[in-house]
């Protein structure tokens, strides 16, 4: 299995002084138990306690005692004979267990300095609104998403590429060739498991029974965190259905041409939202930050995976025969996949993605994206063609107090000096989709 990414968070995590519990939130499917048991060779001793499997694991947690006392069962538990050394203990499907969510306090508390504590499970961001007493400020968090394009090429073995991609080096004779790799990770996703079946036999429709497996997981949770039936229904009714409006605005009320009402829809996104399956990005009408989000104003829907976004929406023969993946869907794949490269630029859990609208009724503009940047508001426009056309974007540049844009598209690397209509002269970063998810690097580059 290749090596995720978010190794360094963990590495960097595990070298904090006064380290607290680590809890990985992310949707099911996304790597999370992989991941740590590549960290884990790190350490003299694992400890792995999977809730869901061996749900007789809990009752360590049940009786009252001291740290290392229930340290010294675990082990027990594990048949594992402790070594000197470093000590990791990684609770998987702790949801099942409200005893031991609570206990993680006092693994930060006891500050055993060779104890490293880590906690994952598919359904742990569905209990965080419930009556569960969670350890505020004595754990912290890690978002763990699906593949970026830098982790697809290191799984097919271009490890030259890809080191080429980290620094921003890919020469123009490289380019076809680097999109059209871009353009197969945008088909296939970035779900591992996907990743790496594709990595070993290169097959494209193999690749669908593992699609319809994920989907199928996800439908078959539902049960577990509908508050009731008619949420359950409408959550179904949304995994089925909703797939085909990726990167779209969306009005809750009616979705997708259902007789649900927006309260009951609004329901359904926001547990869903939880999960790490989709996200509603609400639109901000902000030039000078912080960016704050519009919610009176309708979302675009974003899903976690453009790879399932085509299987679902079967779009999979359209985007396969696209020269260029702008062109595929109306455009809106290419957007989905930009949101996902833009997504894991913050690991934070809190990171969300966000658009521009301007806020008058009299006419409309739409920026594809913003993102802040220092104290900076940048736009990011998801387009090719002539750049007089891009006429929201120029809007925009036209009130915001700095010279910089960003369009993504599908040629080589450039800076173009642009002048709107009103005189003011800006630099729009001419960024190719492969390097999206370098785009901090890139605007810290152009001063």
């Amino acid at each position: 299995m290749f090596e995720r990414n978010a190794i360094k968070d963990l590495e960097q995590w595990a070298a904090k002084r006064n380290r607290k519990p680590l809890i990985l939130r992310g949707s099911r499917q996304v790597g999370k138990t992989t991941l740590v048991e590549s960290f884990a060779k790190r350490f003299e001793n694992y400890l792995y306690l999977n809730f869901e499997k061996k749900p007789t694991a809990m009752a360590l947690f049940e009786k009252e005692q001291e740290i290392n006392d229930l340290l010294a069962e675990i082990f027990l538990f594990c048949n594992k004979e402790k070594q000197s050394g470093k000590t990791l203990l990684f609770i998987d499907e702790i949801q099942n267990s409200r005893t031991a969510i609570t206990k993680l306090r006092y693994f930060y508390e006891a500050q055993i300095p060779d104890l490293y504590v880590i906690a994952a499970g598919s359904l742990l961001e569905t209990m965080l609104s419930k009556n569960i007493s969670f350890p505020v400020g004595r754990v912290e968090y890690l978002a763990v998403r699906p593949c970026t394009f830098n982790e697809f090429l290191r799984a097919i073995d271009e490890k030259i590429l890809e080191e080429a991609l980290i620094d921003r080096r890919i020469p123009e004779a490289l380019h076809d060739r680097t999109m059209n790799l871009f353009n197969t990770f945008t088909l296939i996703g970035g779900m591992p498991e996907v990743v790496a079946d594709y990595a070993e036999n290169k097959d494209f429709v193999g690749l669908n029974s593992i699609y319809e497996s994920l989907l199928t997981s996800y439908r078959d949770d539902v049960e577990k965190y509908a508050a009731n039936g008619t949420m359950s229904q409408t959550i179904r009714y949304i995994l089925k259905a909703g797939w085909k409006f990726a990167a779209e605005r969306i009005t809750l009320g009616g979705f997708a041409g259902s007789s649900y009402k927006a309260r009951e829809m609004g329901e359904a996104f926001r547990t869903l939202e939880k999960t790490f399956v989709l996200e509603l990005c609400y639109p901000t009408t902000d030039f000078l930050v912080p960016v704050t989000q519009d919610l009176k104003r309708s979302p675009k829907l974003l899903w976690l995976d453009c790879g399932l976004v085509n299987y679902a929406a079967k779009l999979q023969q359209e985007v396969f025969g696209s020269k260029d993946i702008l062109d595929a869907y109306r455009g809106k794949i290419a957007e989905q996949v930009v949101a996902q490269e833009l997504l894991v630029l913050d690991s934070r859990v809190s990171n969300q993605r966000n658009f521009w609208v301007r806020d008058k009724n009299t006419s409309q503009a739409e920026v594809d994206f913003v993102l802040q940047h220092d104290s900076k508001i940048i736009p990011i426009e998801v387009k090719s063609g002539h750049n007089a056309k891009l006429k929201s974007l120029h809007l925009f540049m036209d009130e915001v107090p700095h010279d910089i844009a960003v369009r993504i598209w599908s040629q080589p690397f450039s800076i173009d000096e642009v002048t709107t209509q009103t005189g003011k002269t800006f630099k729009l970063i001419n960024v190719p989709f492969y390097y999206v998810n370098r785009m901090e690097k890139i605007l810290n580059a152009t001063k």
